[in-house]
């Protein structure tokens, strides 16, 4: 079979059948492209028996010297196995060479957070007026800080999925997996605001959040909404809203929430990626123990 082939088919099963995101199926098709294509030119190959883990090695070694991030490489390798896995099911390979592959070693970079201060003057009352969107724009903040959901969650969420009398919000995570998240009684109340405004505007649309004539909002809308406010109150580099994210997760742990709880908020699908978290919160204990302990 050729590999081109073999590619196509593996992409339409983890868009159709698994059902991923639109991001991770983008990712799967440059990834097996960019590897489809460095065979083809380096090595004439482009049938799937034609190659072994050498010619892996040596595409990994290519990116290598092309500058590309070890974290960047380990997901082209994740991929790689993921496809190899699927070529094993089909039966249409006998031998998974991926096995002789090492994943490189990446630096984990710390999650960029707002401080709590900084918080506290980001979601000040006075800093919003009565108009459509600036109450628009101060519950998408709230809702971000106060649910740590990402940001194609918030632009899916429909009105429906919030309950303000549970005083709980139902999210649709990633590989379409549903999560319940608790929130405030003053998220509530905004909600309801919000809600008020929308009806008096005639907007009927089911997604939530909306412009005044009740389009549903884009991910660069919201990016600039997100960073024009955070511009305001820190200086940090990093103003999106995944920063949001971070700064949820980061309060949380640091005011004594439990790892698996924060897990399951968050919609991680294991402990591993949420216990990054945990490296703010040695920095600030380390910080703690050095203001406040009398030797050090």
């Amino acid at each position: 079979m050729l590999l081109q082939e073999a590619i196509d088919h593996f992409l339409n099963f983890v868009q159709f059948e698994k059902k991923q995101s639109k991001h991770s199926s983008l990712a799967y098709h440059s990834d097996l492209h960019q590897f489809s294509d460095f065979l083809a030119v380096t090595y004439s190959v482009k049938d799937l028996a034609g190659f072994n883990h050498l010619q892996i090695r040596s595409w990994i070694a290519h990116l290598m010297n092309q500058g590309v991030l070890p974290r960047s490489i380990s997901r082209k390798i994740s991929t790689l196995k993921s496809f190899y896995k699927f070529l094993l099911k089909q039966e249409w390979v006998q031998t998974n060479p991926m096995q002789k592959i090492v994943l490189p070693k990446a630096s984990r970079k710390l999650p960029v957070f707002v401080e709590e201060k900084a918080m506290v003057n980001l979601l000040e009352v006075a800093r919003f007026n009565d108009s459509f969107e600036d109450k628009r724009d101060e519950l998408i903040l709230h809702m971000y800080y106060g649910t740590g959901m990402r940001q194609s969650e918030l632009i899916g969420l429909k009105a429906k999925d919030v309950d303000l009398f549970k005083m709980q919000v139902k999210v649709m995570g990633k590989r379409s997996k549903e999560r319940i998240i608790p929130i405030t009684r003053e998220l509530a109340q905004l909600v309801t605001v919000y809600m008020e405004m929308r009806q008096k505007n005639g907007i009927d649309n089911e997604v939530l959040f909306t412009n005044q004539t009740g389009k549903a909002l884009y991910p660069k809308l919201v990016y600039r909404v997100v960073h024009q406010h955070l511009s305001e109150v820190t200086t940090i580099q990093k103003r999106s809203p995944h920063v949001l994210r971070h700064t949820y997760a980061t309060h949380m742990l640091n005011n004594g929430a439990d790892l698996n709880a924060i897990k399951e908020l968050l919609g991680h699908a294991n402990l591993s990626a949420t216990q990054v978290y945990t490296h703010n919160s040695i920095e600030r204990l380390k910080q703690v123990y050095k203001n406040k302990h009398p030797r050090s």
